[in-house]
């Protein structure tokens, strides 16, 4: 079920670009991380994904933010931990509500998972690790103008992934991002819009999935998928390594 998130930080986000405002989990709706309101907040909410750096983008593939988002300044590298995990089930499909996306920004939406500590994802931070797995990508429809991005172009518009049902059980770290690709064959190049949140995952089987990717590293900034001239009649194919299948 749609989740339909009605707070000031949405209804004046910024419409230059945009972020994950909300996930449905399931029968549970979790409002995430308000970059616009959270910071300014006593005390601040608890979320299930971590601190992002507002609603531009990344644009340099070798720094931590291309992980999480956040900002790699002022002696904080890339995101922190989020003080929360939600509970879903192994196999569910999760529904993801951006804010309301420019339909300039053309481009594939992209979905990572990776397993954190038997503690937890709130005291833990990947770093440049090879921990990451791909489970969903969305880009370019043949060689039209349809593209992971566009559904996301209209009001109420949302992002899917489905939880592999055959992972383990425990905690895990979600990666999901918008590659926007109207600029990438120039200056000033793709832009990357990374969020993460945490889950706990119950159930699922006994598979560990390999061919495992870094954040930064997975991407180079002469990969195909992101110095492709978007405006062209040609195929896409979405950077990183394969999508994992149970």
């Amino acid at each position: 079920m749609k989740y339909l998130l009605t707070t000031l930080a949405s209804a004046a986000a910024v419409s230059a670009h945009g972020y994950v405002t909300w996930g449905a989990f399931g029968t549970k709706n979790m409002t995430f991380y308000q970059p616009y309101q959270d910071p300014y907040m006593s005390p601040k909410p608890d979320r299930i994904s971590r601190p992002i750096q507002g609603n531009g983008p990344v644009q340099d593939v070798t720094i931590a933010d291309l992980q999480c988002g956040g900002y790699s300044e002022g002696g904080i590298v890339g995101s922190s931990p989020a003080a929360l995990h939600v509970e879903v089930a192994a196999g569910t499909e999760v529904e993801l509500g951006w804010t309301l996306w420019p339909e300039s920004h053309m481009g594939p939406v992209v979905t990572y998972m990776a397993r954190c500590p038997d503690a937890g994802c709130n005291n833990y931070m990947p770093n440049s690790d090879a921990v990451w797995f791909k489970v969903k990508e969305v880009g370019r429809d043949g060689t039209s103008n349809t593209w992971g991005a566009t559904p996301l172009m209209k009001a109420g518009g949302i992002a899917t992934y489905t939880i592999p049902k055959c992972i383990k059980a425990g905690y895990y770290l979600v990666r999901h991002e918008i590659i926007a690709l109207h600029a990438a064959y120039s200056y000033p190049g793709a832009q990357f819009y990374p969020g993460c949140h945490q889950l706990k995952v119950t159930g699922g089987g006994s598979t560990t999935p390999t061919g495992l990717v870094s954040f930064p590293g997975a991407y180079k900034a002469t990969d195909a998928g992101i110095t492709y001239d978007a405006y062209k009649a040609a195929t896409y194919t979405v950077p990183g390594p394969k999508i994992f299948t149970c």
